[in-house]
């Protein structure tokens, strides 16, 4: 059994990991952590008590659950140094929240490599997700105008997505960096065209209603391609959190998306 712990228990994604970490026959839910702290676990997932109440301090759940990964969806001011700290208990951190720089990537790898303790972090833990991204990247090789639309609910901190900047990224790959649309273009409102990595533009919404949604649209000489990703309700998240909670122990250093190890 693999002792897991989950950090932003009262939050909406640490509720769906909890519960996912605990229908699971091979992992083992040992503690849970929050800011807030005070509840019993089966409060929090609508299910019998569980003697499992949340701690608002992180090291004492460790210290007193002996866990073998930490999962934290939390805020991206407060999982850098979350993650650290569980490195540094040799605990591994399952990081499921975007907007860390990629110096404070850099960081987390060079400490997971000193303390000889795997961790792992994605953009998007839906498996549906990973294939929209691979699948982007076999038709950016053919058609390269391409631009990206990312929808999210309301209540998200960080624009663009973790998800949409990670697309663009792979689809540069195998895309030259390229200035689409007319060479005389002119915005007459500034950002009207989105942000822009390699050439390729990104627009964010965020509205009331969404989860998390991406379309990567291709346009060619009397065609367009659109390929879609939505998920619907969070728990499409947690195949790819659970995967990486099991997968986790055989890696090395800071393991970046889960195509890595699907």
């Amino acid at each position: 059994m693999i002792k897991v712990i989950v950090n932003g228990a009262y939050g909406k994604m640490g509720r769906a990991v909890l519960k996912a970490v605990s229908d699971d026959k091979e992992l083992e839910l040992v503690g849970a952590s929050d800011i807030k702290g005070g509840m019993d676990v089966g409060d929090l997932i609508g299910s019998k008590k569980t003697g499992i109440i949340v701690n608002e301090n992180l090291q004492s759940v460790i210290d007193t659950a002996y866990p073998d990964v930490m999962v934290d969806f939390t805020k991206p001011d407060a999982v850098f140094s979350n993650a650290c700290l569980a490195l540094k208990n040799h605990v591994s951190p399952v990081i499921g929240t975007t907007g860390l720089s990629d110096e404070a990537k850099d960081k987390l790898n060079q400490l997971a490599l000193a303390q000889n303790t795997p961790a792992f972090i994605a953009a998007n833990f839906a498996i549906g997700a990973v294939l929209m991204m691979m699948f982007a990247k076999e038709a950016a090789k053919y058609l390269p105008n391409v631009e990206i639309i990312e929808l999210h609910h309301d209540q998200k901190l960080d624009a663009p997505s973790g998800t949409a900047i990670t697309t663009a990224e792979i689809i540069s790959e195998v895309r030259r960096p390229m200035k689409q649309g007319h060479p005389d273009e002119k915005e007459k409102l500034p950002g009207a065209r989105g942000a822009e990595i390699n050439g390729i533009p990104i627009h964010s919404v965020r509205l009331p209603g969404y989860v998390a949604h991406q379309e990567v649209i291709f346009g060619g000489l009397g065609q367009t391609l659109t390929i879609r990703h939505d998920s619907i309700d969070r728990t499409s998240f947690m195949p790819g959190v659970v995967l990486a909670c099991k997968k986790i122990s055989g890696l090395k250093g800071l393991v970046r998306n889960l195509d890595k190890i699907m």
